[in-house]
């Protein structure tokens, strides 16, 4: 967990990738500099993950008038499920996904380990917060976004 933890620190600048998303676009996270982003990290059978996703809904409605994006990452291997989440939790901001599960590609660099996680970026591409959930993410948004 210590190594895991130690890949995408808060001050270090954030790891790039290039995932799909749900029509099978390619979407880069360096193409996010200059917006603040939340790399918000799930899956469609993390139940946690399905529980968080009201409050993530909650802060892209009322901070993507002032720069705020998300970007979902899945940590699903199966095209379908994934996609009947994204619809039925009505996740209207970026999906992408490579489909490997635990072996993906994004939760790979940023050490991700438990589901929900997320990373929140400034707009030079620099963690400057972390693993924010609930009230404390809004709170946080607030705080940044205000």
């Amino acid at each position: 967990m210590l190594a895991s933890a130690k890949k995408a620190p808060v001050g270090a600048i954030a790891p790039q990738f290039s995932v799909n998303d749900v029509n099978g676009a390619p979407i880069s996270i360096s193409s996010f500099r200059g917006k603040y982003v939340l790399i918000d990290f799930w899956a469609s059978w993390c139940g946690p993950c399905r529980q968080e996703n009201p409050f993530v809904a909650k802060a892209y409605n009322r901070y993507s008038a002032k720069g705020l994006e998300i970007a979902g990452v899945s940590l699903d291997d199966d095209m379908e499920q994934w996609k009947k989440a994204v619809k039925a939790d009505k996740l209207e901001w970026i999906q992408v996904s490579d489909l490997k599960g635990w072996e993906s590609e994004p939760a790979t660099l940023y050490g991700v380990k438990p589901v929900p996680m997320n990373f929140f970026l400034d707009k030079e591409g620099k963690i400057v917060a972390k693993n924010l959930r609930g009230g404390r993410l809004i709170r946080k948004l607030e705080e940044l976004l205000n």
